[in-house]
C-alpha cells in the first residue's frame, strides 16, 4: 500500500531556481555562463558587518534569542524607518524573520484561514501565490499589463467581483520593477480599509531605486503587514534575515506561530543586521552601481532584440515582452542558455496568463557579466 503524500507539497516549482540548476550544471562541464537570472547582488555584506560576527563568534556563545528578535535590532530597524521615511514605529511592533520569506509564511497563517481570496499582481512573485496554495488559501491574479505598470489599482480590483479577504502588494515590484506612487498606494490602502482586506505590503526592494523613492505602507496605515528583508539593499541574501512591521493585534499570535515554527531568527545574522545599519554609505556606493548596469540594459537590450522593456524604477530587473520571437519563454531561456551561456528567467515564473511572452533579466551582478551578456545577445538573434 502506498503511504499518503500531502497536497501540500504538489504546487508548481520556483522556476528560477531551476534555470540556476542548468546553469549550474553548464558551468560543472566546463563552459562559462552569465548569471543575470538570480535576484542576487554580486556585492558582499560592507565590511563592518564581517567584522562584527567575527567580534561576536571569539566573545559568546551563538544561543537562541527571543522569537520576535534582538531588542537591540529591533531598535535599529525602528531607526532605520525613522532615518529613511521619517516614521515613528514602535520597535514593540517589529519582528526580526528568518528571510522575508518566514515574513511571508507567517503573515499568510496570521491572518487567513483555509479558502481565503488573497489577490495578488500577475506578473508577480511565484513564492507568493505557491506558499498560499501550500496553507490552502486561495491566490486571485489580477493580470496587469504594461498600461498599468504591472501594478494592481482599486479599478482591478473592483473588476474581479471577489470578496477578498487580502491583498499583496510589492512596490518596486519582481519581476516589473515598477513602483506605486504615493497617492496610488494611499488609494489602495483606502480602498483595502473600507472593504476589511488585509494588506501586505512586499517592500524588500526598498532602498533599491532609480529616481523616485519608494513609500512604505506605513505612512498610510497600521493595520498592514510590511515586510521586507537584509537580502536586496543590504546585500545579505545568505544571511536569511528579515523583518514585519506588525499591526499591533497581530503581534502575540506572530510570536507564538515564531516560537512554534522557527524559535528565533539565527543569531548570528542578527549580530550582522544591527551592523549594518552603520554602512550606508558603504550601501549606497552599492545603489550606484546597480544603476550603471541598469542603464547598460536600458541603452543595449534593443539593439539585441529586446525592445519592449518595463521601466525598472527599482529593485534590480528588466522584465521584457519577447512576444515578438516567442509564445514560450522557457523554450527560449533554455536555448538562450545553451547557445549564449546568458541565463534569465521565464515569465512563466511569475505569470502564468502572460509570462510565456515574457522574460526577466537581473542586474544585480557585476557590470562586466552585463556588458559580456549584451555583447552575446547582440550576437544571438533566434
Amino acid at each position: 500500500m502506498a503511504l499518503k503524500l500531502s497536497a501540500r507539497g504538489d504546487i508548481p516549482p520556483f522556476i528560477v531556481m531551476d534555470v540556476l540548476r542548468a546553469a549550474n550544471e553548464r558551468a560543472a562541464a566546463g563552459e562559462d555562463v552569465l548569471h543575470l537570472e538570480l535576484g542576487q547582488p554580486e556585492t558582499p555584506a560592507p565590511p563592518a558587518v564581517l567584522k562584527a560576527v567575527k567580534q561576536a563568534l571569539d566573545r559568546e556563545a551563538i544561543g537562541y534569542t527571543d522569537a520576535m528578535g534582538r531588542v537591540a535590532l529591533r531598535r535599529r530597524i525602528a531607526e532605520h524607518y525613522r532615518h529613511s521615511y521619517g516614521q515613528d514605529v514602535d520597535p514593540q511592533r517589529i519582528m526580526v524573520t528568518t528571510g522575508s520569506s518566514a515574513g511571508f509564511l507567517l503573515s499568510f497563517l496570521a491572518a487567513f484561514n483555509p479558502g481565503d481570496k488573497v489577490a495578488l499582481a500577475a506578473p508577480g512573485y511565484p513564492a507568493y501565490r505557491n506558499i498560499l496554495r501550500a496553507l490552502d488559501i486561495e491566490p486571485v491574479l489580477v493580470s496587469a499589463g504594461a498600461e498599468e505598470r504591472f501594478q494592481p489599482s482599486v479599478e482591478l480590483l473592483e473588476a474581479l467581483e471577489v470578496d477578498l479577504d487580502g491583498l499583496i502588494l510589492a512596490s518596486p515590484s519582481n519581476p516589473a520593477g515598477t513602483m506605486l506612487d504615493g497617492a496610488a498606494l494611499e488609494k489602495l490602502v483606502s480602498y483595502c480599509k473600507g472593504k476589511g482586506i488585509r494588506l501586505i505590503s512586499d517592500e524588500i526592494y526598498h532602498g533599491i531605486t532609480f529616481g523616485t523613492e519608494a513609500k512604505t505602507a506605513l505612512e498610510y496605515s497600521d493595520d498592514a503587514f510590511v515586510i521586507n528583508s537584509f537580502s536586496k539593499y543590504f546585500s545579505m541574501t545568505g544571511w536569511r534575515l528579515g523583518w514585519m512591521v506588525l499591526p499591533a493585534d497581530m503581534c502575540r499570535p506572530q510570536e507564538c506561530l515564531g516560537q512554534n515554527l522557527f524559535i528565533s531568527p539565527p543569531t548570528l545574522s542578527q549580530i550582522a543586521g544591527e551592523a549594518v545599519f552603520d554602512c550606508y554609505e558603504v550601501l549606497e556606493e552599492y545603489v550606484e552601481r546597480y544603476a550603471r548596469n541598469r542603464e547598460i540594459l536600458l541603452n543595449e537590450l534593443p539593439g539585441a532584440g529586446f525592445g519592449e522593456l518595463a521601466p525598472a524604477d527599482g529593485g534590480f530587473y528588466i522584465y521584457a515582452d519577447i512576444g515578438h520571437r516567442t509564445n514560450d519563454s522557457q523554450d527560449f531561456c533554455q536555448k538562450m542558455l545553451a547557445e549564449t551561456g546568458v541565463a534569465a528567467t521565464p515569465g512563466v515564473d511569475f505569470d502564468p496568463y502572460n509570462g510565456n511572452r515574457f522574460m526577466r533579466f537581473s542586474f544585480a551582478g557585476s557590470e562586466k557579466t552585463m556588458l559580456q551578456a549584451v555583447k552575446r545577445l547582440r550576437n544571438w538573434r533566434r
